[in-house]
């Protein structure tokens, strides 16, 4: 038989093992059909999961969610009619089809190009804006404007201030306000500004509360800032955002919404101890350990975290602002020559440690 026949009568169907090819996928379909029905539970179980990040108790959070789902909109204008396109042009141009067009000469047309090319244009224009004002608006150093929307800050509030430091792995946190610090245990009172002033012991890390405001990283030596408000009472939770090692899956801790009177009960409970925070206890307390409960000190030493932003905790140690200006007054080259010649030697990059 002739290639031509085999292929004419393969396009009229009649070819004798035209069947035998179709079988195998008969077979497979049932099988596809159950693969499909055991995604079901899957799917079950992440209707259960608690989407906080688009429905957040935060004003931060929230208007960072209005600017993710104004972001998203706007690129789905392009991406669903693609999307539609590419499945009506697949069926509408299908070699089965004798009834639609056939113009292989065709290549230009300016009305499709006017909107294959200023569609997008006002869409990037339009996202442009919208990130623009967003990055401003919600930039993590600025302070707060209001507690939420309609609802101005009063002049009088004053924010509560939280020293934060991601230590491996856990999270210790220090309200200088009131004197006392926790480990892994973080509340605020609702409506009331919160200034969080963040950095890290040792690795890189991220300090993330999805309810309240989007994550910020913890650097050490460096200090990041975060401004933000709950606006809900509530249980929330908080973690690293960034990978730090083999602790890394349980650095979570407790972040709780709570009434001016609950939040005052919770100081007053936190401060009710002998434990204190010193220097010696911090660097026990600095020393890698893993799934670390939550634990109040009811007092702390008031210069601990600028000891620790200046990485100066151990006895003897130099303190980096003590090493900057000692630099300025006696220039790079000569820094070094000043450390030797008053005992000091250099422990790494950024610390120099007292011998005598």
């Amino acid at each position: 038989m002739s290639s031509e026949a085999r292929i004419w009568r393969a396009q009229q169907g009649r070819l004798g093992d035209f069947n035998d090819i179709l079988r195998p996928r008969r077979q497979a379909y049932p099988l596809s059909r159950l693969r499909r029905l055991l995604l079901l539970p899957l799917l079950a179980s992440l209707g259960a999961c608690s989407a906080v990040v688009l429905n957040p108790s935060g004003d931060v959070a929230l208007q960072l969610r209005d600017l993710l789902v104004v972001s998203t909109g706007l690129m789905l204008v392009v991406i669903i009619p693609v999307m539609a396109l590419t499945v009506f042009f697949a069926w509408r141009y299908r070699q089965s089809n004798r009834h639609a067009r056939y113009e292989p000469d065709w290549d230009h047309s300016s009305k499709l190009e006017l909107v294959l090319w200023g569609v997008p244009l006002l869409i990037i224009i339009s996202l442009g804006a919208v990130t623009w004002m967003g990055t401003h608006l919600l930039d993590p150093y600025r302070a707060l404007g209001r507690v939420a929307a309609g609802k101005p800050l009063a002049k009088d509030v004053q924010p509560l201030e939280v020293e934060v430091v991601a230590l491996n792995w856990k999270w210790l946190f220090i309200y200088p306000q009131y004197g006392f610090a926790t480990i892994n245990d973080l509340a605020a009172p609702v409506d009331r500004p919160i200034s969080f002033r963040i950095t890290s012991a040792s690795e890189m890390n991220s300090f993330y509360i999805p309810a309240l405001a989007g994550q910020i990283y913890a650097m050490p030596g460096m200090e990041t800032k975060l401004n933000a408000v709950i606006n809900k009472p509530g249980d929330y939770r908080g973690f690293s955002a960034n990978y730090s090692g083999a602790g890394f899956s349980g650095m979570r801790f407790g972040f709780h919404g709570l009434s001016d009177a609950d939040f005052q009960a919770w100081v007053g409970k936190a401060k009710d101890g002998r434990s204190k925070l010193d220097r010696a206890t911090y660097l026990q307390l600095e020393q890698p350990s893993e799934n670390q409960p939550a634990f109040r000190y009811a007092t702390v030493d008031s210069d601990l975290y600028k000891a620790i932003l200046n990485r100066c905790v151990a006895p003897g140690a130099m303190c980096m602002d003590d090493m900057a200006q000692i630099g300025k007054r006696t220039g790079d080259e000569d820094m070094h020559l000043f450390f030797a010649g008053h005992g000091y030697a250099s422990a790494s990059g950024t610390q120099w440690v007292r011998l005598f």
